[in-house]
């Protein structure tokens, strides 16, 4: 009988080096998308694509994403006596998730971060959702993890998360050799290969963070050798994997937001604030100025 997909992994152990000195102190998953921590919206993905159980692992410094999930008792009192209703509504959100936590000791990558839920998985399928990839943050009725869910129903194989990149970037990336056309978006893959030169790369598919995978990687996992950056590579795994048994490739076709660096942050803080409904206004007009006052400044240059 197949199982069904109702675990989630998100591993959030990383050190979160390029937001020093923010994240000296501070889980770089816990930086605020204007009012809501990145790590809350693939929370969120994951509830909305119908897991039950999710479990965090986690680094030193990480005790903020505890503290973020669990109630506050003098909080929640404090707003309700006050009858802040809506504001006491918005912390509720973030509590009676059935989540779990494990400590990474040793950063020795992804691969590594994924094998520490071994026993939290059991011998069933589960998705793993990396932080620093955030999918439609404005709403969507269909999330990416469900869809790697409903794709796992048809195909019951291992499904990975992609999007194409432009050609000079895919050394940043996991990129995937697909086996000719898609079908409905979905690839048969020959190889997956973590970070290849652009004129290495056979193709400009680029994984992005969202994985559904059988438990038969954990036993890989175990015995794989540290690949680029002398780490723990959760893509050489999967290419081990491809070579038992099928893995697919589902092209995500909505919106991904790098929150991974400064630059996408931002991006990702000016886009999700131009639909708040507490700061779109004042941010629209805010942005409308500052193009007038740059093109003035422009001219006056010229």
């Amino acid at each position: 009988m197949k199982k069904q997909v109702r675990k989630a992994v998100i591993p959030a152990a990383g050190l979160g080096t390029r937001f020093l000195p923010a994240t000296k102190a501070l889980a770089k998953e816990m930086l605020p998308i204007v009012d809501k921590p990145t790590i809350q919206f693939i929370v969120e993905e994951a509830l909305a694509s119908g897991i039950e159980d999710i479990l965090v692992v986690t680094g030193k410094s990480k005790r903020s994403i505890e503290d973020h999930f669990d109630s506050n008792f003098e909080l929640e009192h404090n707003l309700k006596e006050k009858g802040k209703t809506e504001l006491l509504k918005l912390v509720d959100e973030s509590t009676g998730i059935r989540l779990h936590f494990i400590r990474q000791s040793h950063p020795r990558g992804l691969g590594d971060a994924v094998l520490q839920a071994k026993a939290f998985v059991g011998n069933e399928p589960f998705v793993v959702l990396l932080g620093d990839d955030l999918m439609d943050i404005n709403g969507t009725n269909h999330p990416l993890t469900k869809q790697l869910i409903e794709d796992y129903e048809a195909t019951h194989a291992s499904t990975i998360a992609v999007m194409p990149v432009p050609h000079e970037e895919v050394s940043s990336y996991g990129v995937i050799a697909p086996q000719g056309e898609g079908v409905n978006g979905l690839y048969s893959v020959d190889t997956f290969v973590e970070k290849p030169k652009p004129e290495d790369a056979p193709s400009d598919l680029a994984i992005i963070g969202r994985y559904l995978l059988t438990p038969e990687i954990f036993a890989i996992l175990e015995n794989q050798k540290p690949g680029a950056g002398n780490e723990i590579q959760l893509t050489d795994a999967i290419d081990t994997l491809n070579k038992t048994q099928r893995v697919f490739a589902r092209e995500f076709k909505g919106n991904r937001y790098d929150v991974g660096d400064k630059f996408g942050y931002m991006k990702t803080s000016i886009e999700y604030g131009l639909n708040h409904p507490q700061t779109k206004d004042d941010l629209k007009n805010y942005i409308i100025q500052l193009g007038k006052d740059l093109d003035s400044k422009t001219k006056k240059a010229d």
